[in-house]
Parts: C-alpha cells; structure tokens; sequence
C-alpha cells in the first residue's frame, strides 16, 4: 500500500485509532470529502451503468406453501442472487423500530458510541468499527456500523448491549429468525434437500450477526464509497433498508449495476458465498455495493446467516448425487471468515479460496 500524506494519516488517526468513526468526522463540520475516502475515477459508479428499466424480483410470501412461492425463490436465487419479500410476518412496527434504533445510537454523542469501538466495548458480542478493514484498505468506505452476535451458551447475549437499542435489536432477530427458516427450507428444498436437520442447521445458520449500518450525510456522494463491490459470505443475509434507497447489485451483463429501491415493509433477501457453494454455483451469490447520500443519514439493518466457526461447507451430496462434478472443496468456515476480513472488498474473489 502507497505512503498515505501527512492529512490522510491523521484522520486515519481521528477516524480508526481514536475511535470515532466516519461519524466523527461527519460532526467536526468538514466540507468536502477527504482525500482518504475518494475512490480512483474507474471505480465510482456511473449513472450510464445504471440499469433503469431492470428490477430484482418482489415476492410475496403470504403463503410459504405455495409451490409458486417456492419456484419464484428459486427461480431469483438462480438468476438475480437478489430478491426482496413481502408479507413474510416481522410486524412493521418492529421494523420501523430497529431503524429508528440504528438512528438512534449513532445520534449518540462521541464519547458514549466510543465505549462500544473495538477493543473498548465491554463484551466481543457487541463493537462498533468504521470502513471494512481500515488496516488493509488504501481507500476508506463511507460507513460505520455495530455488529451483534448471539454466542451459543450465553444466558443473555444483550446484558452489556447499548441500551439505545439493545432491546429493538433483540426483538428484530427473534421476528425474523423463523422468516430466515423458512428461506432456507424453500431453498435447501430446491437443491433436493428434504429437511433441514441439527446438522444441516449449524451448517446454515448457526451463527447470525446483525449490523446497524450507519452511512452520514456526505459531501461528495460521487466521489466516495458506502460500501464497495463485494459479495456476502453469508448462506443468506436478510437486509432491511430504510427510505433512502443506495443499494445496486450487480447486473447479469457484469458491467451494469441495478439499483434496489425501498419497498415499504419489505426485506432484501441475498444469496451468500456458501449458498453458492453448496449449491455448486446453481444459486448465485452476486456482487453488491452502497452509494452514499448526499442530503441524508441513511442507516440499513442487515443480518447475515452464518454458518457456525467450525462448520465444514462445500457442495452438497444432494447437489451432487447424479455425478456432478464439484467446483468447491470443502472448506472450514472460520478459515473463509478470517479470509475476507484480511483484505479490502475485492468483488467476488474470497470465492477463489474455496475453489477447486
């Protein structure tokens, strides 16, 4: 990595060693984007690489029995990696809830958000960190974000939680959780698989972290990075987007991005790095990326499915049962954890890592 000049060092220093995050930054008044964050000119997205008239697909799945629902989640897992759900049963109330939560921790003044940065928060269940991996990254993406994790055996994982919104996020992940069971038992079913046993459920979904994304108001939207292109290493990753709009996926032609608009009520449902894997490259775990918004705080809540740190993934037998070849070997899933947060968002390449 480039020597960095003596103004980007001490924001690096303000920003990441100081612990006050992009949001810090935000509230000391600057003007214009710092150099640390601007992106080189092939990496902006344009907006003649915007795709206008495409859309991922909105499902309602009122009715999970349904085969058509069934075949519409397979169907977009296959094609677009992407799809949103609607009527899936996490109240609206508690939707609006979490949000109003992620805005309201980060509305927090400096000094108490700093009690929970990494290396100070009070329990490894919860931190707060900036950009991706800041160490490793020339360029810093525009975000922060608190990270939560549930640690099998803890009597009450939230006990040491910022009180802020502790209880908004408890109640989110408990909603949500059977809505998650559902998505993996319709696409488990797609790939021949006829339940989901102890087993199979540490494989998938052992080990979910929530964030609260939190994206400021910048300057020069254009010039920087919410997040950059990237895939999830999830099995899936459930994301709830406020108002603001500021995802777009990765378009079929490879150079084009489509933007996901906000669906009232709705949740954005992605195919994760071991989904793909499992399913031996039938569904499709598709690069994503995050503008920033020039007018707006934008927040979004993601949960990410993971498998447990020693859960062992690659394709499945069922995948596999008529003499497919596989593309993956099996992989301990801490060691592909661990990979992706050693570098910067590089697309799609942690799938290298897996590959046969």
């Amino acid at each position: 990595m480039p020597p960095r000049n003596p103004d980007s060092d001490k924001i690096l220093d303000f920003v990441v060693n100081k612990g006050n995050g992009i949001k810090g930054l935000v509230d000391t008044g600057i003007e214009s984007v710092p150099e640390l964050y601007i992106l080189s000119v092939e990496e902006r997205l344009e907006a003649s690489k915007v795709v206008p008239e495409e859309s991922i697909p909105v499902i309602d799945v009122s009715d999970w029995d349904d085969p058509q629902v069934t075949e519409s989640i397979c169907q977009a897992a296959s094609k677009w990696g992407f799809f949103q759900i609607i009527n899936h049963g996490v109240p609206l109330e508690v939707l609006y809830a979490v949000k109003e939560a992620a805005h309201g921790f980060f509305g927090l003044p400096n000094e108490e958000r700093n009690k929970y940065w990494i290396g100070n928060s009070p329990t490894d269940t919860v931190t707060l960190k900036t950009s991706f991996v800041p160490q490793v990254e020339a360029v810093l993406e525009w975000k922060d974000y608190l990270t939560f994790r549930y640690v099998a055996g803890d009597q009450d994982p939230s006990a040491l939680w910022p009180p802020v919104c502790k209880d908004q996020v408890v109640e989110y992940m408990k909603r949500a959780e059977p809505v998650i069971r559902k998505l993996l038992e319709v696409l488990l079913k797609g790939l021949k698989v006829k339940e989901i046993d102890k087993a199979r459920e540490f494989t998938l979904m052992a080990n979910p972290i929530v964030n609260l994304n939190y994206y400021p108001r910048c300057p020069n939207p254009d010039l920087t990075a919410g997040v950059r292109p990237h895939s999830d290493i999830s099995t899936i990753t459930v994301l709830l987007q406020d108002d603001n709009g500021g995802l777009y996926v990765r378009a079929t032609d490879d150079d084009s991005w489509i933007h996901v608009p906000p669906v009232d009520g709705a949740l954005v449902i992605n195919i994760g790095d071991i989904l793909q894997i499992m399913s031996n490259d039938r569904y499709k775990s598709i690069e994503h990326r995050v503008v920033a918004n020039g007018s707006k705080n934008r927040v979004s809540v993601p949960i990410f499915v993971n498998p447990g740190p020693d859960a062992v993934f690659g394709p499945l037998p069922e995948v596999l049962e008529n003499g497919e070849r596989p593309l993956y070997k099996e992989v301990l899933f801490s060691d592909y954890f661990k990979y992706f947060f050693s570098k910067k968002h590089e697309g799609k390449k942690t799938m290298d890592f897996a590959k046969i």
